[in-house]
């Protein structure tokens, strides 16, 4: 009997042993496991938990007109600025443990499995807040194991190397509520129009509910299974103490409209000028890719949506409506090159091609001023006269010959004035000019004012024979507005990231292009296109608008066989239309050709309307005299015609009026002349 005791006893503290054992190789397993997992963690070290976020353009107002998205519509909000109603919605129904496991809820776990074996089928989730957030930043939903095993990796390396806030931020920021929306920014400000600062209890409680089932539980598309959810996750955050009875019966009554709001989907603004921003963002030195691919970028930009609106809706009114006619304009701030409107086409759904920043085009007549402000630096002046009559030029050593006609094949077959030449674009005038001057002179001006496109030597030169961007071509009219200053064209005013930190902003400092006193006397010209006074053989080319006009402008009107231009400025707008087609094929019908002066006024009336009239101020340096407009020679009662204003450089205004008799300027002595004979008129022997 004692024998069969020992060998009881034996037999148990054998097992006894065993069971020390097998505890003390388990735990030495167990302890060597964590510490390799630790090892592997920190040895490794954080994974990236950067992800894709919507980058918003906004408008010069600072007000959201688009935004750019990698497929995720995401904005990322600081933990802190998220709505305490969300943080406790979330835990409770997603972990509750969140702030007391190292990434697992092993309690969970067991309980799931279990309810799993009872089942016989997946009926209950175990993964934690860390587990879901590793699963969405690295990894696929597929049901296998070696997902399973990465999932977990990620969730050590995420937990053994982020604070617990930061693992939840991440997570609210990146988990999906369906409809494209990821974050919980995007989700309450797609159903309920709110920033995730501002939601209430009841409207958190439902976004907590979603993720679950993105689309079962949609606000939007099944509000019932949304709202049994909601009641749902109020119940359970009653249960955990979150908050009392009378605030979760509060929240089940309280009633939520959903509906997706225009500022959630503002993809219809501007369109050609959003595109037009994200070209020049893909350009500016020093902006690292990083940005480009994962966004969460705020672009403030320079356009002003009021202006914006009012030139679609010009452009959608003076637009033939059964032509296949296309139109480029822009409306732009010359003082420092902000583009303030932009329309790059009629559909930008039909064509995206940006005709305004990437066509190019010939600008006919409104290449002129360019011209001519090469001329006033050489001598000419508003009263300087050429004969307009046909005439054949000789160039290429006389091999080759040019002979333009002017609209409507019309002549004055007498001298005219340069003031006279520019408001009813006579295109003698400014072939003979452009040969006096020689080919290059051209060629230099058009870069002065901006244009990139290179310039023929050609007599045709003269008349915008060789192609330009409208963007540039407009854009340099600013010069003329601002003083003789040129500024480089703008969009983009400054760009945060996603931290709220200034990484770009524009610092461009405009440039003294030419003499502010010339500026001022070309723009004092450009004011002829308006006037009748400067009418002759033909009328001035703006004699149409003026039923319209009610301030003054300076501008010029531009036409070649398949393009019309118009390009003029106030002194505190510059705008600019160019009408044609695509494919450059001629223009017939007259109301192609009417477009583009029809829409430039309409535009510029309507942008100045509640404006107080603004006038362009003559510099120090620059002298006004009453002039016939047809002879250039001082006003006086033989002149037969009714006078003009003109301006002129300091020394340079005609010294004698149409009955012969010399006026010497203010404080200067009268010089007799034996001959009145304008000097370029003997050169070309007129």
């Amino acid at each position: 009997m004692g024998r069969i005791s020992r060998r009881r006893r034996r037999k148990r503290f054998r097992i006894l042993q065993l069971a020390v054992l097998t505890l003390f190789v388990f735990s030495f397993l167990w302890g060597g496991t964590i510490l390799a997992l630790y090892f592997y963690a920190k040895t490794t070290g954080p994974p990236s938990i950067a992800v894709s976020q919507s980058t918003l353009i906004l408008d010069a107002n600072d007000e959201i007109i688009g935004e750019r998205t990698s497929g995720e519509k995401r904005y990322w909000m600081p933990l802190e600025d998220i709505s305490p109603h969300v943080v406790k919605a979330t835990l409770a129904v997603e972990d509750r443990k969140f702030y007391d496991h190292k990434g697992f809820d092993f309690t969970r776990i067991a309980g799931a499995a279990i309810a799993d074996i009872k089942a016989m089928a997946k009926v209950q989730g175990a993964s934690t807040i860390t587990q879901q957030y590793a699963r969405n930043l690295y990894l696929t939903h597929d049901k296998t194991w070696t997902r399973k095993l990465n999932e977990a990796l990620y969730t050590i390396r995420l937990e053994w190397n982020y604070e617990k806030e930061d693992i939840l931020e991440g997570y609210l920021n990146t988990i999906y509520y369906g409809h494209g929306m990821y974050g919980i920014e995007a989700a309450s400000r797609y159903y309920f129009g709110v920033s995730s600062e501002d939601l209430t209890l009841a409207q958190a409680a439902m976004l907590a509910g979603v993720p679950k089932s993105p689309y079962g539980y949609s606000p939007l598309e099944n509000f019932d299974e949304a709202k049994e959810r909601q009641e749902l996750v109020l119940s359970v955050m009653q249960k955990n103490g979150d908050l009392s009875a009378d605030e979760a019966k509060k929240a089940k009554k309280e009633e939520l409209v959903v509906a997706v709001t225009a500022a959630a989907e503002m993809l219809g603004t501007a369109p050609y000028f959003q595109e037009a921003v994200w070209q020049e963002l893909e350009q500016i030195e020093g902006l690292e890719p990083y940005y480009l691919k994962f966004g969460g970028l705020k672009i403030y930009t320079t356009l002003d949506s009021t202006l914006q609106k009012t030139a679609e809706e010009t452009v959608a009114e003076r637009m033939p409506a059964e032509t296949e006619l296309e139109v480029a304009f822009a409306a732009i701030d010359p003082s420092n090159g902000y583009v303030k409107a932009m329309v790059g086409g009629r559909n930008y759904e039909n064509s995206p091609f940006n005709r305004f920043t990437q066509a190019k085009r010939q600008p006919g007549s409104t290449i002129k001023p360019i011209l001519y402000t090469g001329a006033l630096e050489r001598g000419f002046t508003p009263a300087t006269t050429m004969k307009s009559e046909p005439t054949t030029f000789y160039y290429d050593e006389g091999r080759s010959e040019y002979a333009p006609l002017n609209f409507n094949h019309k002549f004055a077959n007498d001298a005219i004035t340069l003031a006279q030449a520019i408001a009813i674009s006579d295109n003698i005038y400014a072939v003979k000019a452009h040969q006096f001057l020689g080919g290059e002179v051209l060629q230099k001006e058009a870069k002065r004012f901006g244009l990139s496109t290179p310039v023929s030597e050609l007599p045709s030169a003269a008349l915008g024979t060789s192609e330009v961007v409208p963007l540039e071509m407009i854009h340099a009219y600013s010069v003329f507005a601002n003083d003789g200053k040129r500024t480089e064209p703008v969009l983009i005013r400054k760009i945060e990231d996603a931290d709220g930190k200034v990484i770009y902003e524009q610092k461009q400092k405009d440039k003294q292009a030419l003499d502010q006193k010339t500026a001022f006397v070309m723009t004092h010209m450009l004011t002829g296109t308006f006037d009748p006074v400067l009418n002759d053989y033909s009328t001035v080319t703006g004699i149409t608008l003026l039923d319209q006009k009610t301030r003054e402008y300076a501008a010029k009107s531009g036409t070649t066989n398949s393009d019309q231009w118009m390009i003029g400025y106030s002194p505190t707008l510059t705008a600019g239309v160019w009408t044609g087609y695509d494919d450059a094929r001629e223009l017939t019908l007259s109301e192609d050709k009417a477009a583009a002066k029809s829409i430039w006024i309409d535009f510029m009336e309507k942008a100045h309307a509640k404006q107080p009239e603004k006038f362009f101020v003559p510099p120090a340096g620059v002298r006004a005299v009453q002039m016939d407009p047809h002879t250039g020679l001082l006003n006086a009662a033989s002149c037969g015609n009714e006078p003009r204003t003109a301006y002129f450089l300091e020394s340079t205004e005609p010294v004698e009026d149409c009955e012969g008799n010399t006026v010497a300027p203010p404080g200067e002595p009268v010089i007799e002349q034996e001959e009145n004979e304008n000097w370029l008129g003997r050169l070309f022997g007129e």
